[in-house]
C-alpha cells in the first residue's frame, strides 16, 4: 500500500512533499476533465483512474464526503462512457455519439432543490462519522457542509454530464470554486492548484458546448 499511502514522498518541489497519490491522482484528473471539455469520450475511462486515487487521498484527509462521492464518480464513469458511446436514435453526432443539448428549466430546477436538501442532510451526516463509526473515521470531517456542498453538487453536475447536457458545466465552476478553498485549507496544494484549473477548464467548456448546440442547428 505504499503507493496510497499520502505519507509517501514522490518529491518535494518549493519546500512542499508531493506524494505519489496526489500527483499521479491530480494528473489523471487534470487530463479528464480536460477531454471532457473537449467531449472526448476517452475522458471516463481516464476518470476512473482519477477517482480510485483520489478515493484514498480524501480519506486520508478526513474530507469524508468527498471519500463518498469518488465512488459514485466510479460508478457514473461507467455509466458515462456507455451512454456516450451508445446514444438512443436522433441523440447522435457526426461521430455516433451522444450530442450536446440543453437541460429543461424544470429539470435545473428540481435538481437545485435536490442539491441543497442533499448537502444539508449528508454534512449532518458526515459531521457525526467520528461518533458513529468511531473503529473508521477516528476524526471528525473537516468542513462536513461545504464538503458535502461540492460533493452534491459534482453528483448534479456528473448526472447533467452523463446526459451530455450544457449546464453541468455551470455545475461545475461552483463545484470546483469551491472545492479549491476546501483542498488549500487542508494543506493538499497541488489539488488545490489543479481544482483552480478545473474552474477554467470548466469555463471552456461551457463555451464549447454551447457552441456545439448552435452548430448542430446550422
Amino acid at each position: 500500500m505504499f503507493f496510497f499511502d499520502n505519507r509517501s514522498i514522490f518529491f518535494t518541489v518549493l519546500g512542499y512533499p508531493m506524494s505519489y497519490l496526489e500527483f499521479f491522482g491530480t494528473l489523471a484528473g487534470a487530463v479528464a476533465v480536460w477531454l471532457s471539455a473537449r467531449g472526448n469520450i476517452w475522458s471516463w475511462s481516464i476518470g476512473i483512474a482519477n477517482v480510485v486515487l483520489f478515493f484514498f487521498l480524501f480519506y486520508q484527509v478526513q474530507l469524508y464526503p468527498d471519500m463518498f462521492l469518488q465512488v459514485f464518480f466510479f460508478i457514473t464513469n461507467l455509466i458515462g462512457w456507455w451512454r456516450w458511446a451508445h446514444p438512443q436514435d436522433g441523440e447522435e453526432d457526426q461521430r455516433k455519439e451522444l450530442k450536446v443539448s440543453w437541460m429543461s428549466v424544470k429539470g435545473i430546477a428540481f435538481l437545485g432543490t435536490m442539491v441543497l436538501a442533499g448537502t444539508f442532510s449528508f454534512g449532518l451526516f458526515s459531521s457525526r462519522l467520528h461518533e458513529l463509526i468511531p473503529g473508521l473515521f477516528s476524526l471528525p470531517s473537516a468542513f462536513p457542509y461545504l464538503d458535502s456542498l461540492v460533493m452534491m453538487a459534482s453528483i448534479a453536475s456528473t448526472y447533467l454530464m452523463v446526459q451530455k447536457k450544457v449546464e453541468c458545466w455551470l455545475g461545475w465552476i461552483m463545484a470546483d470554486v469551491i472545492a479549491t478553498g476546501l483542498y488549500f485549507a487542508k494543506g493538499i496544494l497541488f489539488v488545490s492548484m489543479e481544482y483552480f484549473i478545473f474552474c477554467l477548464i470548466a469555463a471552456y467548456g461551457f463555451w464549447k458546448w454551447r457552441k456545439d448546440v448552435v452548430s448542430y442547428k446550422s
